[in-house]
């Protein structure tokens, strides 16, 4: 089944490299080979650089999250706290992911929302890593990691999306005059 929709939706979206181009790279995800991420009939165009490219415009512990998958400790991140209205958008390229009034406290000390601002920002990989099995979510313009969902969320959805608060830069909405 999975297969079947791997395959539904490589077919739905328009891939950017050849298939010769992607064997040289077993290792490239799906979300770096297409094109942009369709909203609305919208495209997001698909942030593609080298390593060399994000080491020079990110921080080191920006570069150590969003690409290389790490984790800040909790409590640590100047947003995981943060109680202002806005949008946390990607770090690394600037897209819009959650909006704050989706923000919850989780107590788990990293920022904590029950959804995404639209399903088709984000990704979701299969995490195996250090002995658990979890639910990755990436950017799905930069593909940088961003952290964990997990069904133990509040209602509508009963999700957490536990992100990484040097993952996320925020954009404080203004008050109207």
């Amino acid at each position: 089944m999975r297969i079947m929709i791997i395959l539904c939706f490589a077919v739905f979206m328009a891939c950017s490299q050849s298939s010769e181009q992607v064997a040289n790279d077993e290792k490239m995800s799906y979300a770096a080979m297409k094109t942009s991420v369709k909203i609305n009939g919208d495209s997001i165009p698909t942030v593609q650089k080298s390593e060399e490219e994000w080491k020079k415009e990110l921080t080191e512990m920006e570069y150590y999250v969003l690409r290389q998958k790490g984790t800040e400790r909790a409590f640590t991140g100047d947003l995981w706290d943060n109680k202002k209205e806005g949008t946390y958008v990607c770090a690394g390229c600037n897209l819009a992911l959650f909006e704050s009034g989706t923000k919850f406290r989780s107590g788990t000390g990293w920022p904590s929302f029950y959804e995404p601002i639209r399903s088709e920002c984000i990704l979701e990989e299969s995490d195996r890593s250090h002995g658990m099995v979890r639910t990755e979510v990436l950017c799905a313009s930069c593909n940088g990691h961003l952290g964990h969902v997990f069904n133990d969320g509040p209602l509508p959805t009963g999700l957490r999306y536990c992100i990484n608060s040097v993952s996320l830069d925020f954009i404080e909405r203004k008050e109207k005059e």
